[in-house]
């Protein structure tokens, strides 16, 4: 149970038309935007700053940001509602969706030019820095943080983190 209910319909016009705007039709609001459309002016601010748009990363590149990020963060919620909604979009397959949580960063399934995008993603949660990139997983570090504190539960549809091979 989230710490933090969600808001409910109807919503207020402006996160209405936001909601609209931002999720596919037919599918209903994340449990994140919903729990944030509780504070218009951080539901506000958190779109106003969205990296989503058409930058010099493309959506693959994003994508694989994005959910070693996530996955690194132990933010199941994050990771699962952008495998469910871009994984296959992104051209990744279900061994490079796994391998953004169980492998290391020079995992076989990845290209050179991906490998390192998952080490500078590793390096950033770990300590280094370049900026596009850096944003991105700043932004999804804190995406992580928030969906945790809030004990968010995972979407219905969302994929779910791969098991982890025990160390033994």
């Amino acid at each position: 149970m989230p710490r933090i209910a969600p808001a409910e319909p109807p919503y207020e016009p402006a996160i209405a038309a936001e909601l609209a705007r931002i999720m596919p039709p037919g599918v209903p609001p994340l449990v994140l935007f919903r729990t944030m459309a509780k504070s218009p002016r951080i539901f506000a601010k958190m779109f106003a700053g969205g990296l989503l748009d058409k930058g010099p990363l493309g959506l693959r590149q994003r994508e694989i940001v994005i959910d070693r990020t996530t996955a690194r963060l132990g933010c199941a919620y994050e990771w699962g509602v952008h495998v469910a909604f871009f994984a296959d979009k992104a051209g990744s397959t279900s061994e490079q969706v796994a391998a953004t949580v169980t492998e290391d960063r020079d995992a076989p399934c990845w290209t050179p030019a991906e490998q390192a995008l998952i080490a500078l993603v590793d390096d950033l949660v770990d300590a280094v820095q370049i900026l596009e990139t850096i944003a991105l997983a700043g932004y999804y570090h804190a995406i992580s943080f928030l969906c945790l504190a809030l004990e968010l539960p995972l979407e219905s549809y969302a994929a779910r983190f791969p098991a982890v091979p025990s160390a033994d």
